[in-house]
C-alpha cells in the first residue's frame, strides 16, 4: 500500500514538473516579454509601456555590464524574449543569445549614453520607436510624459547646482560620470578612467594636475569601485563621493531621473563635508596660531625679567657707587 502512495506521489510530482514549462510559456505568451541589459533600458521600458509589457533586466545596477557575470536565469529570460535591448558595451549578450536559442529581435546599440537630460530624451525615443514598431504597442502618451519630466527635472538640478554651490568648484571625475558632473555646473580639473587600467603616468598627472587646481571633491563612478578614488582623494586632502550610474542603486531610485536628483543629494552632502573639513581645519591653525603665539610671549616676558633683574641690579650698583659704598 505505501509503495502505491509513494509511486502515486512521484508521477504527480512528475506531471506537475513536465507542466511547468508549459505554464510558463503560457504565462509569458500573454504579454512580451522585453529583457533590457542594464536597469537604465529596463526602466524606460517600464516607463514607456508600463504594464503593456513583462520588462526584465540582466545586470545588477551595483556592477558595470562590462564586467557581469552571466547565470543560467539570465539564458530562460533570454530564451522567452520578444526583445533584448542593451548599450552594445555589453559581451556576454551573444553568449546569452546562442545559449538560450531565442528567437527575440536582438539591439545591441541602445541608449548608448544616458548622463544629460539631451541624451536621455534620444534614450526614450529610441526605445519607444522600436516598442511601437515590433511590438505594436502604442507608448506616445507615456513618452510625452516622460520628456517633460525629463525637462523638469533638468530645471531642478541647475536650481540645486546654483543654491549648493557647484559652479566652478574643481573637483576630480571619473570619466564616466564626467558629462554629469559638467552638467551639474563642476569645473573639472581632471579626469581617470577604469581603475584596472589607469597607468602609474596617468595617476601621477591626476594628482599633479587636482593638487594644483586644490580639488575638494574626488567624484567616483560606485560600478566601477571606489578604491582609487579614495586613495586620489587622500592624496591630495579631498572628499571622495561615489556617485551611481544605474536605476535600482538605492530603494528610492527607480530610473534615470530619480538618480540625478539623488546623485545630486550626495553630491552637495560632500560639499558640506568639505565646508565643515575647512571650517575644522580653519580652527586648527587658529589654535596652532595661538599656541605659537603664547609661547612666544612667554618667551618675551621671560627675557624681560631677566632684563628687568639685570637692570635693577645694576641701579643698584650705581646707586650704591653714588653713595661710596664698596659693593
Amino acid at each position: 500500500m505505501m509503495i502505491k502512495i509513494g509511486l502515486s506521489i512521484a508521477v504527480a510530482a512528475l506531471l506537475i514538473y513536465l507542466a511547468l514549462p508549459i505554464t510558463m510559456i503560457n504565462v509569458h505568451a500573454e504579454k512580451p516579454i522585453v529583457v533590457s541589459s542594464t536597469t537604465v533600458l529596463a526602466s524606460i521600458v517600464r516607463d514607456l509601456a508600463g504594464d503593456q509589457v513583462f520588462s526584465e533586466h540582466i545586470s545588477l545596477p551595483s556592477v558595470c555590464p562590462a564586467h557581469y557575470d552571466v547565470k543560467p536565469s539570465d539564458v530562460e529570460k533570454f530564451k522567452y524574449a520578444s526583445i533584448v535591448l542593451s548599450h552594445g558595451i555589453e559581451p556576454w549578450v551573444d553568449k546569452l543569445v546562442n545559449a538560450s536559442g531565442t528567437r527575440a529581435v536582438i539591439f545591441k546599440n541602445v541608449c548608448r549614453s544616458w548622463s544629460t537630460p539631451d541624451e536621455l530624451k534620444n534614450c526614450y525615443i529610441q526605445v519607444a520607436d522600436i516598442l511601437e514598431k515590433y511590438l505594436n504597442i502604442s507608448v506616445r502618451e507615456q513618452l510625452s510624459k516622460s520628456l517633460q519630466t525629463i525637462d523638469e527635472v533638468s530645471s531642478w538640478l541647475k536650481n540645486y547646482s546654483k543654491e549648493n554651490g557647484f559652479e566652478n568648484t574643481p573637483v576630480v571625475v571619473m570619466k564616466w560620470q564626467q558629462p554629469f558632473t559638467l552638467f551639474m555646473g563642476f569645473k573639472v580639473v581632471a579626469s581617470y578612467g577604469p581603475p584596472e587600467t589607469v597607468t602609474l603616468k596617468e595617476y601621477s598627472e591626476v594628482l599633479e594636475n587636482a593638487t594644483k587646481a586644490r580639488a575638494l571633491l574626488v567624484i567616483d563612478n560606485s560600478p566601477s569601485g571606489v578604491d582609487l578614488g579614495i586613495k586620489i582623494a587622500g592624496e591630495i586632502g579631498a572628499i571622495e563621493v561615489a556617485i551611481h550610474n544605474f536605476p535600482g542603486a538605492a530603494p528610492e531610485v527607480s530610473n534615470v531621473t530619480d538618480m540625478w536628483i539623488y546623485n545630486a543629494k550626495l553630491l552637495a552632502n560632500a560639499l558640506k563635508a568639505v565646508s565643515n573639513s575647512s571650517s575644522i581645519e580653519s580652527l586648527r591653525d587658529q589654535v596652532l596660531k595661538l599656541s605659537r603665539d603664547i609661547n612666544t610671549l612667554t618667551m618675551y616676558l621671560s627675557i624681560s625679567a631677566a632684563l628687568n633683574i639685570v637692570l635693577a641690579t645694576a641701579l643698584i650698583i650705581a646707586f650704591a657707587k653714588l653713595r661710596g659704598a664698596k659693593i
